[in-house]
């Protein structure tokens, strides 16, 4: 058994997007409420070591809701992993708060790359502002300003890379797939990584998944994706779960899936939930390890 990845919940249910898609309410909570939960450290401390021993070499903080809005507890997690050594020790976020709040995260920022953070991935569904802004945050005005956010990423240090959000209606066909990688070319985004919209296979929320089936891509658009990295892209690497690494006119492309269960094959991620829990998928209840 060999892991790729230990995913690290962070934060509470709470959120300050408004993702229609969002995986977190489709998928159970175990545990995770909205108020702030403390970390028990004693299984934090197993689910790292079993981790490492069964080969993951990254660290993933993420959150069934918005991790930055617990700063404090990102840097206590960041605490008890240095010990462990994770070559690699990432943050899954919205970015909002690191752009909106500058000055106060400035200082979280440089704590946490001083602590061993690496990277930074920033969630979208497109390059232009628009677009992001109806599917994160509808109920303001604008977006915020995401090439200064990386900008502001890339001056301490950080590596930063773009998840992006594949569905119809936002990044659907070639010519807006070579838009975006243009715009992470331009913007010096370290890494692009590409995920079709997927909902598990039984959702907890409603509207959530009514959205994905308005909102999927069908087999001719993955195919035509398929296609292009085919055609116009260098493979870099490959994962057995199906994810393919690319360099695309210089730009790091991962075309990947949401796959985090697959019986027949090795389990791709541990993920500890604060309470101690230590899980291997996000939908299926039953998937605890310890």
């Amino acid at each position: 058994m060999k892991l790729q990845t230990f995913s690290i919940v962070a934060g509470s249910s709470a959120c300050n997007a408004r993702c229609p898609f969002c995986i977190s309410k489709m998928t159970p909570l175990n545990g995770i409420t909205p108020k702030l939960p403390d970390i028990n450290l004693r299984n934090f401390r197993k689910a790292a070591l079993l981790a490492k021993q069964l080969g993951a070499y990254t660290a993933m903080i993420t959150g069934k809701g918005e991790p930055t809005m617990y700063p404090d507890q990102i840097s206590s997690y960041l605490g008890a992993l240095e010990e462990f050594e994770f070559p690699l020790v990432e943050l899954q976020t919205n970015g909002i708060l690191l752009y909106e709040q500058k000055e106060k995260y400035q200082e979280y920022l440089k704590k946490w790359f001083d602590s061993g953070l690496t990277t930074i991935a920033v969630s979208i569904v497109h390059y232009d502002a628009e677009k992001n802004r109806e599917n994160y945050l509808p109920y303001k005005k604008q977006y915020i300003d995401l090439p200064e956010l990386i900008r502001s990423l890339h001056s301490i240090g950080y590596c930063v890379r773009l998840a992006c959000i594949l569905a119809d209606g936002y990044i659907d066909d070639v010519n807006k797939l070579e838009h975006l990688i243009a715009f992470a070319k331009q913007h010096k985004v370290e890494q692009l990584t590409l995920r079709p919209v997927n909902r598990p296979e039984q959702s907890k929320d409603v509207a959530a998944a009514d959205w994905f089936e308005h909102h999927f891509l069908k087999p001719e658009q993955k195919k035509q994706f398929e296609q292009f990295f085919s055609q116009k892209g260098h493979p870099l690497m490959r994962f057995e779960y199906g994810a393919a690494i690319y360099d695309i006119n210089g730009q790091n492309v991962c075309f990947t899936n949401s796959l985090t269960l697959d019986a027949d094959r090795d389990i791709r991620q541990l993920i500890f939930f604060p309470e101690g829990r230590v899980r291997y998928d996000w939908q299926y209840e039953g998937a605890v390890m310890l």
